[in-house]
């Protein structure tokens, strides 16, 4: 087909762009609204930098950069197709979630890196508020945020800044501090930043704060309170399709922003995942399987977030979700190439577990920065055993593609607890899912099919579908009848279930010895190094021990290789 008629072909309807600002890649994605086709893509990368052990930082004004390199360059190759851009009526932004910036609202500088999701330094500040509650209970707030006290959301990070950075004290002193995750300074910088910016975030990233109250779906002051942030600092809460203002500049200037999801909820959507005990599972860095629980909260016993999925309107009633978190999924496969060295590049794993077709009795247990759900166990540290000499690296990588199962397995299991009807099928989506073995071996462990779109960016979609449906743009309708359709692959279990159960048995065996492995008790040296007295670093003349603050190096870093956890190129988590 030549460019000419496939531009005529495509121009016919109007068109929707999303910006997908991930943990390690920003993208900006142009569809067509009437086929949800991909009509042209660009992406750029986010380094990321780890000042110390356990903490991960990204420079603001680079991720901001990044979005503005990839419109322009995605208008650019619209261009070269005879697109013409006038078509774009909405953009949409999806964004890594949790993940706290502070800049000052007078100059639009950032005060601080942004603090990044799954950063560790907030683990003392974790423990001292734990600590305070009564019965030391780490759930005290999860009546009214659905989440643990953690050091994965964004108000112990927030805290953190305005305790140990004098500039973000200061401007939270004198009114000039605002305070956002990474959509709220996204939009408040391409709506004129100092210059009449808008300071807006939807209700699915502040329902990651543990600011937001996700019953009144609004900042709550008993929370500010707890966490002592001045509620001035905060973002406006809006739903996550309306118009929140305009492009201020570039190529798209004038075109409304009109959509903002989290990753995860933007998947959620993008999946079409709209009827209550629908379920996904994105496969970036981390996992993030989230159900669709309706309109309704339901709070989970078995160690799961509860989450708002979507509110696809001002009007419209909000969406909740069951939401379980794996921290490290495809960093594992980035751990096994970048700090052993046993693969050369991210696709070798398929092949190199292939050739053995199991882990003949080895297990892994990544838990490189502690166990997220269901277990929210920071003291776990990762663990490989079943080791015998037949094992070879083939195995190990089999091992690691298993852990990503095995752990998803657990929190399906307790989703199907708290919910109370078992799931009939997975939908799935991220960069790990051109992995057909892992795909398969994920069917296998689940002993349910798994139902992989043929378009894998489904989380753009999600946003661009947000977008292109709010008021005022209506370009995109989400009535079931007139959704469309997208072709997907299915992989049904091929193993007997006896087998799956074993398996998984021995592999919530390894789990047990991986917990409990760090400590805030002081630790005695070797005898080659100082003894620690439980405030500082030990030695085993080997490398950095943590004090229980903080992650343990094996000398090489937990999650980072000193270019840290990558996703596998769909921008999520």
């Amino acid at each position: 087909m030549s460019t000419a008629s496939y531009s005529e072909r495509v121009t016919m309807g109007p068109l929707v762009a999303a910006i997908d600002q991930g943990t390690s890649s920003t993208r900006f994605l142009v569809f067509d609204s009437k086929t949800a086709e991909l009509l042209s893509h660009h992406q750029v990368g986010i380094k990321q930098s780890f000042p110390k052990e356990g903490w991960v930082e990204e420079d603001p004004k680079e991720i901001l950069q990044s979005v503005y390199e990839c419109m322009e360059r995605t208008c650019e190759k619209l261009g070269q197709l005879n697109i013409d851009i006038s078509n774009i009526k909405a953009v949409g932004v999806t964004n890594q979630r949790e993940t706290t910036l502070v800049w000052d609202k007078e100059t639009g500088e950032p005060l601080y890196n942004a603090i990044v999701w799954l950063d560790l330094r907030t683990q003392s500040t974790v423990e001292r508020l734990i600590n305070s509650t009564p019965g030391k209970n780490k759930n005290q707030l999860k009546h009214k945020t659905g989440l643990p006290i953690s050091t994965y959301f964004s108000a112990v990070k927030l805290r953190w800044l305005m305790d140990n950075v004098e500039e973000v004290a200061e401007a939270v002193l004198t009114h000039r501090a605002m305070f956002g995750t990474v959509d709220s300074w996204l939009i408040w910088c391409l709506t004129g930043g100092k210059s009449g910016g808008v300071h807006v975030t939807d209700v699915t990233n502040a329902s990651r704060t543990m600011l937001f109250n996700i019953h009144t779906l609004d900042w709550d002051p008993e929370l500010c309170k707890y966490f002592d942030v001045p509620m001035e600092i905060l973002p406006q809460v809006k739903s996550s399709s309306e118009i929140y203002g305009s492009m201020n500049s570039g190529s798209l200037a004038g075109v409304p922003i009109s959509g903002c999801l989290g990753d995860q909820s933007a998947a959620l959507v993008g999946q079409m995942c709209f009827q209550d005990g629908q379920a996904k599972n994105t496969y970036g860095t981390g996992c993030f399987l989230l159900r669709n629980t309706g309109i309704k909260p339901v709070m989970s016993d078995h160690g799961l977030l509860t989450t708002l999925a979507y509110k696809l309107g001002k009007d419209s009633p909000a969406h909740y979700a069951l939401e379980g978190s794996v921290a490290i999924a495809g960093a594992v496969v980035r751990w096994l190439k970048d700090n052993l060295g046993i693969i050369q590049s991210s696709a070798e794993i398929e092949k190199l577990a292939g050739d053995v077709g199991s882990s003949y009795g080895c297990y892994f247990v990544p838990a490189f920065s502690g166990l997220y759900a269901p277990y929210w166990e920071p003291s776990a540290r990762g663990i490989i055993c079943g080791l015998t000499q037949f094992t070879n690296r083939s195995h190990l990588a089999f091992a690691a593609l298993e852990a990503v199962c095995f752990q998803t397995r657990e929190i399906l299991e307790a989703m199907n607890q708290d919910y109370g009807v078992p799931l009939t099928q997975l939908q799935v989506d991220g960069g790990m899912t051109s992995n057909r073995l892992l795909m398969q071996l994920q069917a296998d462990v689940l002993c349910i099919p798994v139902v992989k779109p043929s378009m894998s960016e489904t989380t753009a979609l999600g946003a661009a579908m947000a977008a292109g449906a709010a008021e005022g743009v209506g370009v995109w309708s989400l009535t079931p009848g007139n959704l469309t359709t997208i072709p997907t692959d299915k992989y049904q279990p091929l193993i007997n279930p006896e087998e799956s159960e074993f398996r998984y048995a021995r592999w919530k065996k390894a789990v047990q010895k991986a917990m409990n492995w760090e400590t805030t008790e002081p630790i005695i040296s070797n005898g080659n190094g100082p003894v620690s007295n439980g405030n500082g670093p030990v030695s085993n003349g080997n490398g950095p021990v943590s004090n229980g603050n903080g992650p343990v190096s094996n000398g090489n870093g937990p999650v980072s290789n000193g270019n840290g956890p990558v996703s596998n190129g769909n921008g999520e988590h």
